[in-house]
């Protein structure tokens, strides 16, 4: 029977996403700020699975998922920050758990950030890729901090408009973001216990998967696969990866590769083409360079030094 395939709702432009909250279309069709305390959410008309084509960043008073590890948790009370990018999926686990108790909801298009430096940086925040799973969970002194700029965009765009509306609303969104990057940040290190765990699981997953027939049949293990596995997003891996070792998943991905190539090298009689098979290259070529690049000695130079 051929699997049934999800069908998503596009979300175009905030007037659509208005629509499904059952709110008048906002005055700025580029950028909306709705209040959740102020305004009568429908949320029975937001479909199930939709894909937005602007930026969404919502603060909820409570987001779950509090962490605990051992005896103590690692996550704070204080309701935290869910980022959304262009064309990502949204609610897709058949429920709109967590959009209900948004006190604040912020739709930004991306044409509002034309001509502004943001319209590239913004894609630099690897947040926005981020599951829900994996939002910031805010202590009681950042959720004041976030608050309190909510509030700024929001008396801006509830005020007269003039000729630096526009910069003074970037300016805040710019803060906003910058806050979120130093708060995750934080939230890495109050996770580390955590987070070593995901990396020692990451380990056994690299050492099963190049034991196994998996890297010849499959070739080499891509950064999706391993985060599929540890059920979290590649960028949260990645920059997980980057607080605890300083690199990303794919530089793991490639110390792993050199370890078993040298094992491979020193310890069997395998060509250096048929360790590059073995190890998932396509082609002994690409083998050859990404070992000198990482070793600064060709395969063959590393075999010869064991004889």
């Amino acid at each position: 029977m051929k699997k049934e395939e999800t069908v998503h709702i596009n979300m175009e432009s905030l007037s659509d996403m208005h629509r499904a909250f059952g709110l008048p279309a906002p005055a700025n069709p580029l950028i909306s700020l709705i209040n959740g305390a102020t305004n009568r959410i429908i949320i029975d008309k937001l479909p199930l699975s939709h894909v937005l084509k602007f930026y969404k960043i919502s603060y909820k008073p409570s987001i779950g998922g509090r962490l605990k590890y051992g005896q103590d948790y690692y996550d704070f009370d204080e309701g935290g920050l869910l980022f959304a990018a262009p064309n990502q999926v949204i609610g897709n686990h058949g429920n709109n758990e967590g959009e209900i108790c948004s006190q604040y909801t912020l739709l930004i298009h991306a044409d509002f950030f034309l001509n502004y430096p943001l319209a590239k940086k913004i894609r630099q925040y690897g947040f926005f890729s981020y599951t829900a799973n994996e939002a910031l969970h805010l202590s009681e002194k950042e959720k004041i901090t976030i608050i309190s700029i909510f509030k700024n965009i929001e008396e801006e765009l509830n005020s007269r408009i003039d000729d630096f509306s526009q910069d003074v609303i970037i300016s805040q969104i710019e803060l906003l973001l910058n806050y979120a990057n130093r708060f995750y940040k934080r939230q890495f290190i109050t996770r580390k216990a955590v987070n070593h765990g995901l990396l020692q699981k990451l380990e056994d997953i690299l050492d099963e998967y190049f034991m196994s027939d998996k890297s010849a049949n499959h070739g080499i293990p891509t950064v999706q696969y391993l985060s599929d596995k540890l059920n979290i997003s590649p960028s949260y891996l990645s920059d997980m990866l980057r607080s605890l070792t300083g690199q990303n998943t794919q530089h793991i991905i490639h110390q792993k590769i050199i370890e078993k190539a040298k094992e491979k090298l020193s310890a069997t009689n395998l060509s250096v083409s048929e360790v590059a098979y073995e190890l998932g290259f396509e082609h002994p070529q690409s083998f050859n360079k990404l070992f000198k690049a990482k070793t600064k000695v060709s395969p063959l130079a590393f075999r010869k030094s064991f004889n």
